[in-house]
């Protein structure tokens, strides 16, 4: 099972991969909520894609939260994330998917980063913890 952790920053993104890596277990790193409207998929993917360059031999899945806007959805996935948040529904949530999108539910147990002031530490308790 995958565990995962909100990440707000690059440097938080290398230090769950970093955490992952050393451990040996996989990690899913998301956005925090409704990030696709804020910093944007394009920034999201270019940050996911310089922790696994630094981490290579981390095993990750990274989540964009899109929030309620479909447009997002559809950025997200013109950039190429597929796994995504996305709190629509009806049809124009079957729609997106239908697009591509890969609507991933929020799990039970999740690691904030947020005002962490020693991510790689706190990723590898919560990681050993869920391990």
């Amino acid at each position: 099972m995958s565990r995962e952790i909100i990440v707000h920053s690059l440097a938080q993104a290398r230090a769950a991969l970093a955490a992952a890596a050393a451990l040996k277990l996989p990690v899913t790193v998301a956005s925090a909520p409704g990030a696709a409207l804020q910093s944007g998929c394009g920034w999201f993917k270019a940050m996911i894609e310089e922790a696994r360059a630094a981490h290579p031999s981390a095993a990750v899945t990274a989540i964009l939260d899109c929030g309620d806007e479909p447009g997002a959805v559809m950025a997200a996935l013109r950039v190429g994330l597929k796994q995504l948040r996305f709190n629509g529904e009806g049809a124009v949530r079957a729609k997106l998917a239908a697009m591509g999108a890969d609507f991933v539910p929020a799990p039970a147990a999740v690691l904030d980063l947020r005002g962490v002031k020693e991510p790689e530490a706190a990723c590898s308790v919560f990681l050993e913890e869920r391990g």
